[in-house]
């Protein structure tokens, strides 16, 4: 044990991580690499699938070189990613037909919308947990098999690509199936991305075929649906290929669901928040799918060997992190850590509130077209009543998702984990604390998406024996308490209510 490791490759938003951990699960390898943010209108985002396979190489590769580590010192892999991108590519050559749809893409709000008017919205919620939103997989495939360029198949008369597809010439996944592809040669997803595409019914445990029939996304091309730590492996890397060693891969699972199992939230009730581009906030539920009566999603937490599922309720956040992205990219800061020195400098925001809804709002709003919203300055605003206006606004999305949770599973919640880029921000933490008026404990590992892929994949090889030896792994960093009093907390939230309000439905049919 004292030689081996366990590595994760963490495949986010904005760039691919490689980690390493030892049986404590502490860091002993890290490596990054951004990559490119593709934006061919307004409202659509896309990821080269090729860019982000060259980078998981080089970040795999930098990150074992720079810690001295040979990938024969290798237990296994996990993989996690962002969820719901989506990725059309050929099964002989491996080449994409288009780019990669981003699950921030709003390309097919229009075809959402005509399914909310053919009043399918409950029916798909039913089998799928999900509400129907441009955020999911389904639309995204559909629109690539409608759409795909015919020039990037290099051939002067592609045939239809569904036929192609029911051939078996097109393979269809999220990024998850899309490295365990390149990295095994195996078409293999696992439960919480399936959970995540529109066409897998959650309580069934299969590709639903009213669902595939609806999108007209051909069966042949979906994946093999396995559980996330899977002992029985989703294949080997090749000792030919760029590790130089054979490595099972042995678990996957969806970023935020990664965030869950490394946050060791394995009992229902527990629950966690993740900070990165978006923010997710999920509560284990147990083996129950609890159905969410106030905008959350029904989800897959996770799924070992030979044991049921277990579920989550979901509130997705599009635009936190991404927000504080913003703001570097219109130079109201130079860099993310100067947020919190400039949000102190001011007492309060002086009734200025910002809601990023750049892609529109997610749970438990759901309006595709709401957009970016500043709302209270006068001639005396700077550019920290901005900055903190922001950082509020990361508070007061999370506080409507902890509202809707609560009401869902008819708990308070008394204590909140916390984990992702942002948490290393103190005055957010407390903020956050401030907002909810709940306790925020963040762990002294606080990249716990790549812990939670590496946890699958050395429970599923033995390399950890059980969930209690992870449990103990599990240190708190620091607490952060309310210090405000819950009135003051409430007259602030009511008030961004209005703000939302006026941010709802402002793009309209012309505007996107």
């Amino acid at each position: 044990m004292t030689d081996t490791y366990v590595g994760a490759i963490d495949q986010g938003t904005t760039g691919t991580r490689f980690m390493v951990f030892d049986h404590s699960g502490q860091v002993v390898a890290n490596a990054y690499e951004k990559h490119e943010q593709i934006y061919p209108e307004p409202g659509w985002v896309e990821h080269d699938p090729v860019e982000i396979w060259e980078n998981t190489q080089a970040v795999v590769t930098r990150a074992l070189d720079g810690a001295n580590l040979d990938a024969k010192q290798l237990d296994s892999l996990g993989i996690t990613n962002q969820r719901e991108t989506t990725i059309v590519w050929e099964a002989e050559t491996g080449k994409p037909i288009h780019n990669a749809l981003v699950w921030q893409d709003r390309r097919t709000t229009d075809r959402v919308e005509g399914i909310q008017e053919e009043n399918k919205v409950e029916w798909i919620r039913e089998k799928t947990g999900l509400e129907c939103d441009a955020y999911f997989s389904a639309t995204k495939a559909e629109w690539i098999l409608d759409n795909a360029e015919p020039l990037k198949l290099q051939r002067s008369r592609p045939d239809d690509l569904r036929d192609r597809a029911r051939d078996g010439e097109l393979l269809l996944g999220t990024i998850d199936t899309w490295l365990i592809y390149n990295l095994t040669g195996n078409h293999i997803t696992d439960v919480t991305n399936a959970s995540r595409t529109m066409l897998y019914n959650i309580r069934d445990l299969q590709w639903d075929d009213e669902l595939i029939a609806e999108f007209g996304v051909p069966r042949e091309m979906l994946p093999e649906v396995r559980p996330s730590s899977d002992e029985n492996y989703y294949g080997h890397t090749d000792s030919d290929g760029f590790l130089g060693a054979e490595v099972p891969v042995a678990g996957a699972l969806g970023d935020q669901q990664a965030a869950l199992f490394g946050q060791t939230c394995f009992d229902q009730g527990q629950a966690k928040n993740t900070y990165g581009t978006g923010s997710f906030f999920l509560m284990n539920t147990g083996n129950e799918a609890v159905t969410s009566d106030h905008g959350l999603l029904t989800t897959i937490g996770f799924q070992r060997t030979g044991e049921p599922v277990q579920y989550a309720l979901e509130g997705a956040i599009f635009i936190t992190g991404a927000a504080i992205e913003w703001l570097e990219d219109v130079d109201l800061i130079n860099n993310a850590a100067q947020t919190a020195e400039l949000a102190r400098s001011v007492d309060s925001t002086e009734g200025v509130y910002m809601v990023p809804a750049f892609t529109g709002l997610g749970a438990p709003h759901w309006d595709g077209r709401a957009r970016g919203t500043i709302v209270g300055m006068t001639r005396g605003t700077r550019k920290a009543h901005i900055v903190r206006a922001t950082l509020e606004s990361i508070a007061y999305q999370t506080r409507d998702v902890a509202e809707a949770m609560e009401a869902d599973a008819g708990i308070d919640m008394e204590s909140m984990r916390v984990d992702g880029g942002a948490v290393k921000n103190n005055f957010l933490c407390q903020l956050q604390s401030d907002i909810i008026g709940t306790e925020i404990h963040r762990p002294e590992v606080d990249e716990t998406t790549a812990l939670g892929a590496a946890y699958a994949a050395g429970l599923a090889t033995g390399y950890w024996r059980n969930l209690d030896e992870l449990r103990e792994n599990w240190q708190v960093d620091r607490e952060f308490s309310p210090e405000i009093d819950s009135e003051e907390a409430d007259g602030r939230y009511e008030r961004w209510h209005d703000a939302v309000e006026r941010s709802l439905d402002w793009a309209d049919e012309g505007g996107d």
